[in-house]
């Protein structure tokens, strides 16, 4: 149980949410055709790219720590 509550604050944090709402509001304007499909794949490749870069590096530095202590 506490694993799943560790894994949602995890995710309830800046980033996250900067890249959920990013995401809700691109694929809105998408559907209502304020932006086209296209425009909105790229976008969405760019926040999603950043976010799991910016969490893969996290998990990188944390292991480098790990392993010199």
């Amino acid at each position: 149980m506490m694993t799943i509550l560790k894994r949602l604050a995890k995710l309830i944090d800046v980033k996250s949410l900067v890249t959920f709402v990013l995401t809700g509001v691109f694929a809105y304007l998408s559907v209502i055709g304020v932006i086209s499909g296209d425009q909105f794949l790229t976008v969405f490749t760019m926040v999603v790219s950043f976010y799991f870069g910016t969490q893969t590096g996290k998990r990188e530095v944390k292991e480098e720590q790990e392993e010199n202590t």
